[in-house]
């Protein structure tokens, strides 16, 4: 696939809204089917008796990398209960397709790959990104270069052989957010990738911004209580079909389990996403008030994440709460906190770190559905355990919207 190959298409405006979408995509067909929750299909194989026009479906998927038609083939070519997850979260994120991988960066590889095949191995991004996404790049695992550039320097930094610019907006973990429309008109015929973990489509839909790939941790959000692994990627159906082909050949399908939780896990995604950022920005307005913290960042589109650097030992703090899940990962419906530096972003070069603002002192804090005084009150006792009794009181008093 060319640049090219990329040309903006217009998906169809939504005819439900997205808390009716959540619930009923990927399920429309269930009442005709007799059911009311999603089949869950364990399946490995699938028996034929025609071998012809099986080798024929066959040849078409490695043709053209569309799914097949009539019933399944095999695992890591399809699956009915991962297809209906694909199909909501495109739905969602109003991308013509969706394909769902094993994880988030199973799922970044597939697109990496994807555009390496072409020749187009060279990847400009935005720090700060996920630690894991950073290293991917950074070390040129899959045989691709980067280039770090900050938001202005993208247009300059793009090549004959640049298949792909990356941003994460907010941004993990330090929440900055990108202007993603003048990103893309940055980008021209180039490609641009959003991850768009932190604030889901119930926050921002990046192809309506003019990005043209979405990606997910659907670790996070998605499944929303810590118990499922997976990564999927919202595009064209022209890129997905190259996207399920380098997941045939590289074997990073999304197992059925995952795929049914993931789905269910949708259905109350909104419910969740904004229940969480309520208390998250009472809590923003709380440490933004907080001598023992110097600053608090909170992105302007809102959410479920905070970061706030404090004056005291961010260790101590780690290790006084009670309540709160000291835990990397996020979008739970359990509080989980942790020191980036230390663990998401331990693999990031430390100078790089800091570059990216990710400061010794840094807490990412992942919301939950806990009551926001419960909250308040191990994070006050955390604080009090890691403040250092010298530490001079912080010149500022406001979140910094970053």
């Amino acid at each position: 696939m060319t640049r090219d190959a990329f040309a903006s298409s217009s998906s169809p405006a939504p005819t439900r809204a997205l808390a009716t979408e959540a619930v009923h995509a990927g399920r429309d067909d269930l009442a005709e089917l007799g059911l009311h929750a999603p089949p869950l299909d364990l399946s490995t194989t699938y028996p034929s008796s025609d071998a012809r026009a099986e080798a024929a479906r066959i040849d078409e998927f490695a043709t053209t990398g569309a799914r097949p038609d009539g019933p399944p083939i095999y695992a890591r070519l399809d699956n009915p209960t991962t297809a209906r997850f694909e199909t909501a979260l495109a739905r969602l994120e109003g991308a013509e397709a969706a394909v769902a991988f094993a994880s988030g960066m199973a799922a970044l590889s597939a697109v990496l790959l994807a555009r390496a095949s072409q020749g187009l191995r060279h990847v400009v991004a935005v720090r700060p990104l996920y630690g894991c996404s950073d290293h991917l790049l950074d070390a040129g695992l899959l045989g691709t270069e980067v280039t770090w550039t900050d938001p202005a320097g993208v247009a300059d930094a793009l090549r004959p052989d640049t298949g792909l610019v990356m941003v994460e907006s907010p941004a993990n973990p330090t929440l900055a957010e990108a202007d993603i429309r003048a990103l893309a008109h940055a980008c021209g015929s180039v490609p641009l990738l959003v991850d768009n973990t932190f604030a889901t489509p119930v926050l921002q839909r990046p192809v309506e911004l003019g990005a043209r790939i979405v990606l997910h941790s659907a670790t996070k959000y998605l499944g929303g209580h810590g118990d499922v692994l997976g990564g999927v990627v919202a595009c064209d159906e022209e890129f997905a079909r190259t996207l399920r082909q380098v997941r045939f050949a590289t074997g990073g399908v999304l197992h059925p389990l995952a795929g049914y939780l993931l789905l269910r896990g949708l259905s109350t995604l909104p419910v969740r996403v904004r229940a969480a950022s309520a208390t998250a920005a009472e809590l923003v307005r709380r440490l933004a008030a907080d001598p023992r913290v110097e600053r608090v960042h909170y992105p302007r589109i809102g959410g479920a994440m905070i970061s706030f650097e404090v004056l005291g030992d961010p260790h101590d703090v780690i290790a006084g709460v009670r309540l709160i899940t000291p835990a990397v990962s996020l979008g739970s419906v359990d509080s989980l906190i942790q020191h980036p530096a230390s663990i998401s972003h331990r693999i990031v070069d430390p100078s790089d770190r800091r570059s990216g603002g990710i400061g010794d002192r840094l807490l990412r804090m992942s919301v939950g559905l806990e009551d926001v005084e419960d909250l308040w009150r191990d994070l006050d006792e955390a604080l009090s355990a890691g403040s250092a009794a010298t530490a001079p009181r912080r010149a500022a008093a406001e979140p910094v919207r970053a």
